[in-house]
């Protein structure tokens, strides 16, 4: 058994992984690892990883989404612990073996995230909060960032200077995601019917409610290369979307309401803002994108989803 498996899901992002895929190894410090590449792209990264990255695993199938390809690596991993991984991102401090040795002494945890920085070394703030209506609101009304704001009036963590110490959380983004194989176990696997965006935050709260912590540690730093595409109104609704599906799931009726309410009040906001900046425009149009998204006139940008979630994971 593999103390650790990497699974890092690749659409049409092969040219990141010439620089991702070596830092793992070069930062894996002796633990013993299972790499695993999983092509759901059109750019032959499966090919790529078989020509260049010699004991790593590529599995090739067809874009169904984020956690489709996930799932697809999780049933043929034989490990303790998983890490879910962008190819995005580039491990820079630390070692895969301390980490897995800091998940080891925290039995209660079950989720960890790392210290995570935009190219520019900037902190990159990748711990949050469970979806709220307050946090939502807070968000929309540019509240996140006031000084000794309460925790309910944004969703992320935005004071950078917690990043540099251990602390708890709700979710942590899935560019980095170390989960232990017996909270996956009690937890499931991800939720298909998430194309992509809330799965990370539906696996969390499922592994919460099976008793587990979710922990930051800055045990590890890694750069994520996040927000290089720029503002795309697809991925905006998108997001709206997978907004909408989480509190189906996982709010009553009228909880669920207000949160959209929230919601559609933050993208019309953004839609009704004043241009001149750069990129207000993109801004716009993407808000208006979520708006028509989350109003159903507009069908789910990747489709519609699968009619059912998957089956929990299989213990080996």
């Amino acid at each position: 058994m593999h103390d650790l498996a990497v699974i890092v899901v690749s659409t049409d992002q092969a040219h990141w992984l010439r620089r991702c895929l070596p830092t793992i190894r070069e930062r894996a410090g002796g633990v013993r690892l299972d790499l695993v590449v999983v092509d759901n792209g059109g750019d032959d990264a499966a090919g790529l990883v078989e020509r260049e990255f010699p004991g790593a695993r590529a599995i090739r199938c067809e874009n169904r989404g984020f956690a489709h390809a996930n799932n697809v690596a999780l049933r043929t991993c034989d490990a303790r612990h998983v890490l879910l991984l962008n190819p995005d991102t580039e491990l820079l401090e630390g070692t895969l073996a301390d980490l897995v040795a800091e998940l080891d002494g925290r039995p209660d945890v079950g989720v960890i995230g790392v210290r995570q920085v935009a190219a520019d070394g900037s902190v990159y703030p990748s711990m949050r909060g469970f979806p709220t209506v307050g946090r939502v609101l807070g968000d929309a009304l540019g509240l996140e960032r006031v000084p000794n704001r309460p925790p309910w009036l944004g969703e992320r963590e935005v004071r950078l200077e917690r990043y540099e110490a251990e602390f708890d959380g709700d979710w942590t983004i899935g560019s980095f995601m170390l989960v232990r194989g017996d909270a996956l176990a009690s937890a499931g696997l991800l939720d298909e019917r998430f194309f992509i965006y809330s799965e990370e935050t539906d696996l969390c709260l499922r592994i919460k409610e099976a008793g587990w912590e979710i922990r930051h540690l800055p045990t590890m730093t890694i750069v994520h290369h996040a927000g290089k595409g720029g503002v795309r109104p697809k991925m905006v609704a998108q997001d709206a979307y997978a907004r909408r599906q989480y509190a189906h799931k996982h709010f009553t009726r009228p909880r669920r309401a207000a949160y959209l309410g929230a919601v559609f009040a933050r993208h019309a906001l953004r839609a009704l803002a004043p241009g001149g900046n750069e990129g207000s425009g993109a801004r716009r149009s993407a808000a208006r994108s979520a708006i028509r998204t989350l109003l159903r006139r507009d069908e789910p940008p990747f489709g519609p989803p699968p009619e059912t979630a998957v089956a929990p994971l299989a213990r080996r």
